[in-house]
């Protein structure tokens, strides 16, 4: 089954179609519409007769002019169904739409129009509809000021600024992860649906949503240590923090070595949530991993020998590297959705202690082989 996503470099077209390439692959075939392709007519025409589903994430979000938001988001909707009509299209739309259709903003507005196109076009041409009426979306990579107030309020908090709060509002919120899910399991369902209000993971208040990231500062930056995770919500805020954390100038962390005449008392982690310890013995210039997790928080700890260890985040060139020694025992934390390896670089053994926020599932691993 080929998906075509509109918007497939924006925050949810990215989430979407990373799910896709690496926990779906043998199911569905993925396929980006950028904006060059929309000023393409053989190209749009092309990619929309090939596939079996259309997602619909393409839409400007933010704009000092709402006037240009407002024509710019319908025009776009409007492309892809004269594109639809003209091939044929036979398949599956879903487009993203928001609850901010009920607010009295331009960019409700635009998703209230085009969504009421799609219908008009899905009833004459014979295509299957679902609109998704979505909350306000959260997760990792979302970009400050624009996506969401979640990055703006990590950011900030990562580099101890005050955060102001204008409006402590009530918040409907959903997890990126579970919106994903939802998006993928409509792309069987052949039935239409012009109005599916999604259900969020959360309704909270702003200064809830801030008071708990400024906890997760003092529990991981100042203490290096885990919080406690009372719910799947507080994970997944957790990622999402720890995604604006500039690794590369973060890591590596010393780990705190006490020594006396006895010899040396190293602490490795003072976690408040549950997990699994384990370690690795490593010959020399033998390399382990090559995978990445979408959800654990994972800590690798250099006790003894010298490593290499090097981090990439999926969809990207850019590889950071970070050289430890077990000399000055310290360690790296992998981020979700970066896939990581640890090489021995050193003459001797290299000792390697890891901890993982939960325990190995054979039927749920959560882990994706991919080269760094």
């Amino acid at each position: 089954m080929n998906i075509l996503i509109t918007g497939s470099t924006g925050f949810i077209g990215k989430h979407l179609k990373n799910t896709l390439n690496y926990k779906h692959s043998k199911k569905f075939t993925v396929t980006g519409l950028n904006k060059k392709d929309f000023t393409d007519q053989k190209v749009l025409d092309n990619k929309v007769k090939q596939s079996s589903v259309i997602v619909h994430l393409a839409a400007i979000n933010r704009h000092s002019d709402q006037d240009f938001l407002l024509e710019t988001n319908i025009d776009l909707s409007k492309k892809i169904i004269e594109s639809i009509e003209k091939v044929n299209f036979k398949g599956k739309v879903i487009f993203a739409s928001s609850t901010q259709e009920t607010l009295k903003n331009k960019y409700g507005k635009s998703k209230s129009i085009s969504r009421n196109l799609f219908i008009e076009s899905s009833k004459k041409n014979n295509f299957t509809f679902t609109a998704l009426i979505i909350p306000n979306v959260f997760g990792p990579f979302g970009k400050p000021n624009y996506n969401s107030f979640i990055p703006t309020f990590c950011v900030n908090i990562i580099k101890d600024q005050e955060v102001e709060i204008i409006n402590n509002n009530q918040v409907k919120l959903i997890y990126i992860d579970n919106l994903i899910k939802i998006i993928v399991h409509e792309f069987q369902n052949e039935s239409s649906n012009y109005l599916k209000k999604l259900k969020e993971d959360i309704i909270t208040t702003v200064e809830e949503v801030r008071d708990k990231l400024i906890e997760y500062r003092s529990y991981y930056i100042i203490k290096s240590s885990i919080p406690d995770f009372q719910t799947e919500f507080d994970l997944n805020l957790f990622n999402t923090f720890r995604s604006y954390i500039n690794h590369d100038e973060f890591f590596p962390v010393k780990h705190l070595q006490n020594t006396d005449d006895r010899g040396d008392f190293v602490e490795i982690i003072r976690s408040y949530s549950k997990g699994q310890y384990s370690f690795s013995t490593t010959k020399p210039n033998i390399t382990r991993g090559n995978h990445f997790h979408t959800r654990k928080i994972e800590r690798f700890s250099v006790i003894h020998g010298e490593a290499l260890i090097k981090l990439r985040k999926i969809g990207t060139n850019n590889i950071l590297e970070f050289k430890l020694n077990g000399n000055t025992p310290s360690y790296v934390d992998m981020p979700i959705w970066y896939t990581h390896n640890i090489k021995n670089i050193g003459s001797d053994n290299l000792t390697t202690l890891f901890w993982i926020n939960e325990p190995y599932e054979q039927d749920d691993t959560d882990t994706y082989i991919e080269n760094v």
